[in-house]
């Protein structure tokens, strides 16, 4: 038949904007992100001033932007972007702890993601990130974007660190988070709503080495429990939260009444160290019923088996829910597997994750006061009189 058409169109391809001072990187962005049929490099520009002409003139799907760039610096410009005109964005920053800052602001502000370059021989550094580079990109294009106008402040006071007693026993509880993309926001909004006396955390999220020190430091400023970046050897406090440091697995184990830090250079686990399976299977593994935890935004799949592992061990578990993820993969495939108990709004995670603590472990207050467990939860958190006993 003639003049006839194909109904079933090809979905259009991701339209990229390359903004960055170097035109080296301008060119090797553009080639990287080229090399995927599902991606179209539209425009690049030099500075934020072409960018600005460039995004009215080409509406791209997603832009990449350079973190350090003359005549005004990328975080201004993103700021600015929010506010008047939201859209995904995708950092470009270099791997030193100056780079590491203005990436935590442009992820507060409201970047999606980020991707690092190296200071030397930046051909071959991006080249070798160049399915990260892609894989990010098209994240972004699906991705949640928070208006900046919306996003939580907070307050950027030092709060005080309440003193709190140290009960180093067996049946401590412990929380564990696990996160990706759009995670260190997500993970800031959680901690920040924890009281200081709140049980022990430990935390894995995907970021590089020069970023999860500051990240901790950054929270720790906002948080009334103490935030740091976790050391092989320290045992688990309540009041703490642990950061896996970037580029390393981090492993609760037990040691007689303390549960204690691992931190390995072992392989990645799903292409991540530190991953979130690792630290969650450890968990699983130390704490059983003693722990509650959450999986939150994230690209990919890393953590739900953990997760899984917990939930079959007794701990209670959840996912942040799809309509506050920045990208509901990590916490989409918790649910999909049945390894979440439920989705949880990220507003809420704090008060659901304290509110099921103490009804996580079979410990003797379980048994002998029911009262402390939440009515909808007396079936799941029920315990038998043999594993009353057993701690």
């Amino acid at each position: 038949m003639t003049g006839s058409f194909d109904m079933t169109q090809a979905p259009k391809p991701i339209r990229v904007l390359v903004v960055d001072d170097s035109a080296l990187v301008r060119q090797l962005l553009s080639a990287i992100l080229n090399e995927d049929p599902d991606i179209e490099v539209v425009g690049a520009a030099s500075d934020p001033y072409r960018a600005r002409d460039e995004i009215k003139r080409l509406r791209p799907d997603v832009l990449t932007l350079d973190v350090e760039m003359p005549r005004m610096d990328g975080i201004t410009f993103l700021r600015n972007l929010m506010r008047l005109h939201p859209m995904p964005v995708v950092m470009v920053s270099s791997l030193t702890e100056r780079g590491a800052e203005a990436t935590l602001d442009a992820l507060a502000v409201g970047a999606v993601d980020f991707v690092t370059k190296p200071r030397l021989d930046i051909q071959d550094g991006l080249s070798a990130l160049a399915g990260e580079i892609r894989a990010k990109v098209r994240a972004a294009a699906s991705a949640r974007i928070i208006a900046a106008s919306t996003r939580p402040t907070g307050d950027t006071s030092v709060l005080r660190k309440a003193p709190i007693r140290r009960h180093l026993r067996t049946t401590d509880r412990l929380i564990g988070l696990g996160a990706s993309t759009g995670g260190t926001e997500a993970i800031r909004e959680v901690l920040c709503a924890l009281p200081p006396d709140a049980p022990g955390v430990v935390i894995a999220q995907h970021i590089p080495a020069a970023f999860s020190g500051p990240f901790a430091q950054r929270v720790d400023k906002l948080a009334a429990i103490t935030v740091k970046e976790a050391e092989h050897g320290e045992t688990v406090l309540p009041g703490h939260a642990y950061v896996a440091p970037g580029g390393r697995h981090l492993r609760v184990v037990r040691s007689g009444g303390r549960y204690v830090l691992h931190v390995g250079d072992d392989d990645p686990v799903n292409h991540h160290r530190p991953s979130v399976d690792v630290l969650f299977t450890s968990l699983a593994e130390a704490a059983g019923p003693n722990a509650v935890a959450a999986l939150l935004t994230g690209m990919g799949t890393d953590g739900a088996r953990g997760l899984l592992a917990m939930r079959e061990a007794g701990a209670r578990t959840f996912a942040q829910d799809q309509a506050t993820s920045v990208v509901w993969g990590m916490p989409g495939e918790a649910m999909r597997i049945g390894a979440a108990e439920r989705a949880v709004p990220l507003s809420e995670l704090a008060a659901v994750l304290l509110a099921h603590v103490d009804a996580a472990a079979p410990g003797p207050k379980v048994c002998e006061a029911k009262v402390f467990e939440p009515a909808a939860d007396k079936a799941s958190t029920t315990e038998s009189p043999a594993r009353c006993g057993s701690r």
